[in-house]
């Protein structure tokens, strides 16, 4: 038996990821400020256009990290099969610059972490094969984990929660939109 490397998008950022919690943790070079997006950014500084994207790449610990990649790593490579992986790649990368913007427009403090693309995973698999009508995986979906950040978000941490919002609802359209004319797709980026 050999090893496949079935899924590229999501093997791929899975191991970005790592490799910069690995060394921020274990060289001790500080990554967090290139993987942070903050409020107030300096657009004069290019770095900021790369934070946009850059934030779904940064962990606070491991932990931060194995609790993102599990469910990643689950729904991942299904999304990838299903929409191919150039549209799997653009529907996280538009999933950062939409987090990313509000974020900035929202909040003081410092955005990192693939909390946005997990949810966006998690509502656009809910919605996997909704020809003829709404699924009711998808409302148990919504209702039960997009439920769960608006009340947390009521609460004293709400920007992680803006975050998982922003990415589940970034998810269910995804899902509504491509569904409707989405078909097989090869995992070629």
């Amino acid at each position: 038996m050999k090893l496949k490397y079935n899924s590229p998008v999501v093997l791929t950022y899975t191991l970005i990821c790592t490799a910069v919690l690995f060394v921020s943790t274990f060289f001790g070079i500080e990554l967090r400020p290139l993987f942070t997006i903050m409020s107030n950014p300096d657009f004069s500084d290019p770095v900021t256009y790369f934070r946009f994207f850059s934030h779904i790449i940064g962990h606070g610990d491991w932990a931060h990290l194995v609790g993102n990649f599990t469910f990643i790593l689950l729904l991942g490579p299904i999304l990838e099969e299903k929409y191919g992986s150039r549209d799997l790649l653009i529907m996280i990368l538009v999933t950062a610059l939409i987090t990313g913007i509000l974020h900035i427009i929202f909040f003081s403090e410092g955005l990192l972490g693939a909390s946005g693309v997990v949810f966006m995973m998690i509502l656009l698999s809910s919605v996997t094969n909704s020809k003829g009508g709404i699924p009711m995986t998808f409302i148990l979906v919504v209702i039960l984990f997009l439920g769960k950040e608006v009340i947390e978000a009521l609460g004293d941490d709400n920007i992680s929660q803006f975050a998982h919002i922003i990415g589940g609802i970034l998810g269910g359209v995804f899902g509504f939109f491509l569904e409707n004319g989405g078909k097989q797709k090869t995992t070629g980026v």
